[in-house]
């Protein structure tokens, strides 16, 4: 039975022919697991635990986020110290059937903000332009300041107050998801900071309506945690933060049995997008090029050499962040430059 037959992934478009060994959700009417996030119900780190509730391939999670700050941010005058932790997650949802060796397939069916503003922050020691941990200053650290981002829903806008003059100026949202993983290999817990090859803090814009998301998969049931919503947000989320938001998620998932990819991928109707997650910037580039080339190799047939030169002419990159512990490069391929797919579902 191929993926077609199961359900339409409008952003699939055919990345492997996959073969689920269980039964699944009704193409035309999938099961809808529905989930409310509290502060006293979300969790700090991806690793192994017990999940909130089971899923199966196929099914609609409808969940919501709270922002990167526990939602403990309102007014002026709040403290970043308010936050219980930084990021925190919602789940994890265990998808039956998944094993290692298998692919997680998650599609973006709807993110909206749950709330009428969004926050910004500078933290000491935190930030591309700030003294840290591993980029050691003798200047003193950035102090912490907070802006305030109202909202207009009927606008999809944003507004930015500059916080030492009256200038404003109107930002277009862009609602996606700033973390979204799956537990680790080997038992290994990572904080909800953290980006890796599981996914995580990836603060790729690309986790967003349209697009579907690839991950390993790395224990029994996968455990996907997602959260930290972003309204919009620059390349490299350079001073730390998106406009920060709680959302209300909708996400649909699918097993791809026994295909395995070693880090985490996007796809769209016309683009093959890749994810590179270490330091430095340099190495997270050649991981995500190196996986378009296999990508490109092992699914349209070019050659690994023929799609190295290719991406040399038409590839794109983005900056995904470079203030986490790991940094992300995402790597873009249009569609028109490839051939015609060797494997449709």
């Amino acid at each position: 039975m191929s993926l077609k037959n199961l359900f339409v992934f409008a952003a699939v478009a055919g990345i492997l022919v996959a073969r689920p060994a269980l039964a699944q959700s009704s193409a035309a009417n999938p099961n809808v697991v529905k989930y409310a996030a509290t502060i006293q119900n979300v969790k700090y780190n991806y690793c192994t635990m017990p999940a909130v509730a089971h899923v199966r391939s196929g099914d609609i999670i409808e969940a919501n986020t709270l922002d990167c700050f526990g939602d403990a941010i309102q007014h002026r005058g709040d403290r970043l110290s308010m936050a219980k932790g930084d990021n925190p997650l919602t789940g994890p949802f265990s998808i039956d059937g998944a094993e290692p060796g298998d692919t997680l397939a998650i599609r973006f069916l709807s993110l909206n903000v749950n709330g009428k503003q969004g926050i910004g922050a500078l933290a000491p020691g935190f930030g591309a332009l700030n003294s840290t941990d591993l980029t050691p200053m003798i200047n003193a650290p950035l102090p912490e300041r907070i802006w305030f981002y109202p909202i207009d829903p009927q606008t999809n806008m944003a507004t930015f107050q500059a916080d030492d003059s009256h200038f404003t100026t109107a930002i277009p949202i862009h609602p996606f998801l700033g973390c979204i993983g799956v537990a680790p290999a080997e038992g290994e817990s990572r904080s909800s900071v953290v980006p890796g090859n599981f996914g995580g803090n990836m603060d790729a814009p690309e986790a967003s309506v349209g697009n579907t998301l690839y991950l390993p998969v790395n224990a029994p049931g996968a455990l996907l945690y997602f959260g930290d919503g972003h309204a919009a947000m620059g390349d490299g989320e350079v001073a730390g933060t998106a406009i920060e938001v709680p959302l209300r998620v909708r996400l649909q998932v699918q097993v791809i049995k026994h295909q395995q990819i070693a880090w985490p991928r996007f796809e769209n109707d016309h683009e093959l997008m890749a994810a590179g997650i270490t330091r430095p910037l340099d190495d997270s580039s050649r991981i995500a090029f190196a996986q378009l080339v296999n990508w490109i190799h092992q699914d349209y047939g070019l050659s690994n050499l023929d799609a190295y030169e290719l991406l040399s002419k038409v590839a794109r990159i983005r900056l995904a962040e470079m203030v986490d512990p790991n940094y992300v490069i995402i790597a873009k391929i249009d569609k028109r430059f490839l051939p015609q797919r060797k494997h449709q579902p």
